[in-house]
This record gives structure tokens, C-alpha cells and sequence, in this order.
């Protein structure tokens, strides 16, 4: 059997070859606190890529973490450092149309780290839609839909702040569908603002809960039949990551379905889950995945064995969503829909021209690659000194 390290010829492709490649760190504030159970944030922070290839042509990729290393173990800071001096030399000279070649070189230069892998692929992917003059999609095996419906999240803690903000959204026709972060007060101060909100949106919106691990399994089993009394469609990892085998127990006593989240990165990850039977629905996001190739990977160990897919962020601009819907859009159900509104909770956007939200849906943006450009005079304004 070869085990000899993938390699490509160097004669072919050379105007394709990546000649080099910037990280930005970026820090744009928020519209408002977005507060999760174990973290709030005021600004969002990325690292923004711009791969440049031997014919001149640039693609750009994000990646977000959130409040640093505290929903995963990256953080802007040490996704610049291991893209410069680990990622970015493995993949200088390759040629950017051969993905699968460069994902190898990177997982041998770096364990784990997936959401700067998912920024450098994205970046990659951009590049060959901007010089084949296609979007991203198509080289995924093309576009089943142009728009998904998607959730607003309401995370601001304040019931009647949350109201005044969702009746917004529904009178601009642009969310109809909302998800309500648990977790970080009492869960009885949790579930009396729920019962405000089911109130107040009764009949006229979806409502899906995320408690982002905060609950055991004995919160769980209190908390989700008042869940399904009040009409709540979705929990979204109420235990933690670790905790597979205690989501499978919890799933067995629910009527409301759960969707796993932290506890699904790689598709053995997700094989795991899916044996164990822990889950309804997987929540799907780049940085977890270590890019577009990756999520399909998971979506499709999920859609074998029977689990929902869902379109999962961690507040991208639109540069970051952009890239999701390119991989959105090439999935046969994605029933879930997704929750790409993080362009709309920044105070600025990252793209010349933001993704369109309209009627309830986001639009898959048209054009090369991921479909949106780098505002760079807004890369300048927000980099971090």
C-alpha cells in the first residue's frame, strides 16, 4: 500500500498556483449584547484571508470564533498565528483547484484547528470561482436552491427587549423563525422569559431553544416537557459535548427533537452521535467542519443515517455566511433551514454589497466564488492595531 505524501505535478495549473497569503485580524461591534450561556459578546472578532494566486486573482475566506477560546479552543489571535506559521507555507505553490491535496497538507501541519482550515479552503475555493468565473457551488456539484429560510437568534437575556426586537424582524419581513439562548440564569428565570415570548409570538413565529450546554441530564429532563408545552420545535445541545451517551437518554425521553451541536466537529464525530442515536437534527458550520468539503462530509454521514441537517453560525459577516450558503446550496434537504443573520447584528458589514434578507429567507448570493467582495477599505477600518 503507498503511504507516500500526496503530491501534484508542477507543470500543470501554474497560473492557479497560491503565490501568497494575508491574515487580518478584525474586531466589529455588535448592535447589541449577544449573551450565551457561558459568554457574552459586544463586538465579534475575525480572522479575514486573502489567498492570492500566481494570475493575480484573490479569494477571500473568515473565520469567527466567539468571546476567544471559549466555544472551541481557537481564537482569532491563535488562528492568525497558526495559519502564518504553520497553514499558509503548507499551501503556498499548490495549485488552489486541488482542495482535497490541500486539506491533506494542512491536517499534516496542524491538528484539529478547523476554522482556520475552513477560512484558507473558503479563500481557496473563492479564488478558482473568480478565475473560472463560477460560484463556488457549482464546483461542489451545483445549486439546489438559491435561498433558505432563516432563524434570528434573541440572546439579549431581556424578555421584553427580545419582544420589541422580534416584532421587527416579523413587520420587515425578514425573520419569522426565532431561536432563544438558555443558560446563562436560573433555568425557572429562563423559562418565565420563555413563556413571555411564546406569548407574545404565538401563532405568528417558530421558536427553537439553544441552551449551549448548560444543562446535566436531570435539568434537561425538568426543562424540555415545558419546553414542548410552550411549542418550542428544537433544543439545541442542552448537555455537554462530552456527554453523547446522556444526550441519547434525554433524546429518549423528549417529545421535543435536539440537535447536536458542539459535540459534532468531524464526521467520526457525527458517526458517533448517529450510532448512539443522540440526536434529531445536526447543527452544520465551517468552523467546526474545517471547511465547505468537510460540511458535506458531515451532512452526508447525517443524511444516512436519518439525521436532520440544520445550518448552523457563529455570527459571520457576510463574507463567512456567504461561504456557508455556497455550501448550503448544494445539499438536497436541508430542512432546518439556517441561521445566517450575523451581517445584520454587526454595526458594519465586511462585504461591498451585504447578503440579502428578504421574505424570510437569505438569498444565496450571485456571482464568483463564495458571491460577495471584500469591502477592503472596512478590512483597514476594523483591523485590530
Amino acid at each position: 500500500m503507498d503511504h507516500s505524501p500526496i503530491t501534484v505535478p508542477a507543470d500543470l495549473g501554474r497560473d492557479l498556483a497560491v503565490a501568497s497569503i494575508r491574515s487580518t485580524i478584525v474586531d466589529v461591534p455588535t448592535v447589541r449584547r449577544h449573551k450565551l450561556s457561558s459568554l457574552s459578546v459586544t463586538a465579534q472578532s475575525y480572522v479575514v484571508l486573502e489567498v492570492r494566486l500566481a494570475n493575480g486573482v484573490v479569494g477571500v475566506g473568515e473565520a469567527a470564533t466567539l468571546g476567544g477560546p471559549r466555544w472551541s479552543e481557537e481564537s482569532v489571535e491563535a488562528i492568525k498565528a497558526n495559519i502564518d506559521a504553520y497553514l499558509a507555507p503548507a499551501l503556498l505553490g499548490l495549485r488552489a483547484d486541488c482542495l482535497e491535496v490541500a486539506g491533506a497538507r494542512m491536517d499534516a501541519a496542524a491538528k484539529r484547528n478547523s476554522a482556520a482550515k475552513a477560512a484558507l479552503e473558503t479563500a481557496l475555493l473563492d479564488a478558482v470561482g473568480h478565475a473560472l468565473g463560477v460560484p463556488a457551488a457549482l464546483l461542489m456539484g451545483g445549486i439546489v436552491r438559491d435561498r433558505v429560510p432563516v432563524f434570528w437568534t434573541l440572546a439579549s437575556g431581556d424578555p421584553s427587549q427580545e419582544i420589541e426586537e422580534a416584532e421587527g424582524k416579523l413587520a420587515a419581513r425578514l425573520h419569522d423563525r426565532f431561536k432563544i439562548k438558555v443558560g446563562a440564569q436560573a433555568p425557572e428565570k429562563d423559562l418565565a422569559r420563555l413563556r413571555r415570548l411564546t406569548a407574545a409570538l404565538a401563532g405568528r413565529a417558530t421558536l427553537i431553544v439553544d441552551a449551549n450546554q448548560a444543562w446535566d441530564e436531570t435539568m434537561a429532563v425538568r426543562c424540555l416537557p415545558v419546553l414542548a408545552e410552550l411549542g418550542v420545535i428544537l433544543v439545541e445541545q442542552p448537555l455537554p459535548a462530552w456527554n453523547v451517551a446522556g444526550m441519547a437518554r434525554v433524546r429518549g425521553r423528549s417529545t421535543v427533537p435536539l440537535m447536536a451541536d458542539e459535540c459534532v466537529f468531524t464526521p467520526h464525530d457525527m458517526l458517533a452521535v448517529a450510532q448512539a442515536a443522540a440526536a434529531d437534527v445536526v447543527s452544520l458550520k465551517l468552523v467546526k467542519h474545517g471547511g465547505l468539503l468537510g460540511l458535506r462530509k458531515v451532512a452526508a454521514v447525517a443524511e444516512a443515517a436519518g439525521v436532520g441537517l440544520y445550518g448552523g453560525c457563529l455570527l459571520e459577516s457576510s463574507i463567512g455566511a456567504a461561504a456557508h450558503l455556497q455550501a448550503f446550496a448544494t445539499l438536497r434537504d436541508l430542512g432546518w433551514g439556517c441561521e445566517h443573520f450575523g451581517p445584520q447584528i454587526l454595526t458594519d458589514d465586511l462585504a461591498v454589497a451585504p447578503l440579502r434578507f428578504e421574505n424570510f429567507h437569505v438569498h444565496l448570493p450571485q456571482g464568483p466564488g463564495i458571491g460577495v467582495e471584500l469591502d477592503r477599505d472596512k478590512l483597514r477600518r476594523y483591523a485590530r492595531a
